[in-house]
């Protein structure tokens, strides 16, 4: 399929290999990373943020804009583009990407594409991939061949599904959001997805732990563990917005 818009091919990936290489000595180098809608996950914002050494809403203030749109149910975080130097995106130079160890899951998978299906609760993901063949792309031209598997764990982009994954059942849930307030609900999505050092001060500085039944060990890690508090946001949310028992409260006599 080709859409004039962006003149990209999109072509599903069969059982064989592709080619592709990405580097500094190549002509189009950067040119994938101007003017883009590039919508982050939780967990990007989490390895940006700490890249960065600054607090989530720091980085949510400075390096993001928020969607909210008719086709997304809840509100999306996405990368702003700086207005000069041909829109590209922030934290790219001529050199390259100045946080690529930790760079956002879209640009990790690029030139490849994901479309996931989530089934059931626990079913795992149904998953299909395609090549995103872009007009000023020279990389298909490179001699490096890949397998699918082999790109995705050299990308590091399991990693990234598999912490991502239950936020993505989340936003991809068919599940009534139930009665309440709706504007408060999105402020917790907001909160707990995307700007997790508010998250951490909500549950220390209220009576989180006089609520829900989280072990000593669990509350010490969450002080300073920002992947195992993502986890704690995802199951907070599961249970606030769609009445999942993934957390479990105490029980009073």
């Amino acid at each position: 399929m080709v859409t004039k818009a962006n003149e990209a091919i999109f072509t599903p990936i069969e059982e064989g290999r592709f080619r592709f290489a990405c580097h500094k000595g190549i002509a189009c180098f950067t040119e994938c990373c101007a003017k883009l809608k590039l919508v982050l996950t939780p967990y990007d914002i989490l390895r940006l943020k700490n890249r960065l050494s600054i607090p989530s809403y720091e980085f949510l203030d400075t390096f993001t804009e928020t969607l909210i749109e008719n086709n997304n149910r809840f509100p999306m975080v996405k990368l702003k583009m700086n207005h000069q130097g041909g829109g590209k995106r922030p934290l790219v130079t001529p050199e390259g990407c100045t946080v690529y160890e930790d760079r956002p899951i879209a640009c990790r998978l690029y030139p490849v594409g994901n479309a996931s299906a989530f089934i059931g609760l626990e079913t795992p993901a149904k998953q299909k991939f395609f090549l995103v063949q872009e007009s000023h792309c020279l990389g298909f031209e490179e001699d490096k061949e890949w397998t699918l598997d082999e790109w995705l764990s050299h990308e590091g982009v399991k990693e990234y599904n598999a912490i991502n994954e239950p936020w993505m059942r989340i936003v991809t849930s068919p599940r009534t959001l139930g009665e309440g307030d709706s504007t408060r609900k999105f402020q917790m999505f907001f909160m707990a997805s995307y700007n997790l050092d508010r998250f951490r001060e909500f549950i220390f500085n209220t009576k989180f732990f006089q609520v829900f039944d989280i072990s000593i060990e669990r509350k010490d890690l969450l002080a300073t563990d920002d992947t195992e508090l993502l986890k704690l946001a995802f199951d907070w949310l599961r249970f606030s917005l769609f009445g999942e028992m993934t957390l479990q409260p105490i029980k009073r006599e």
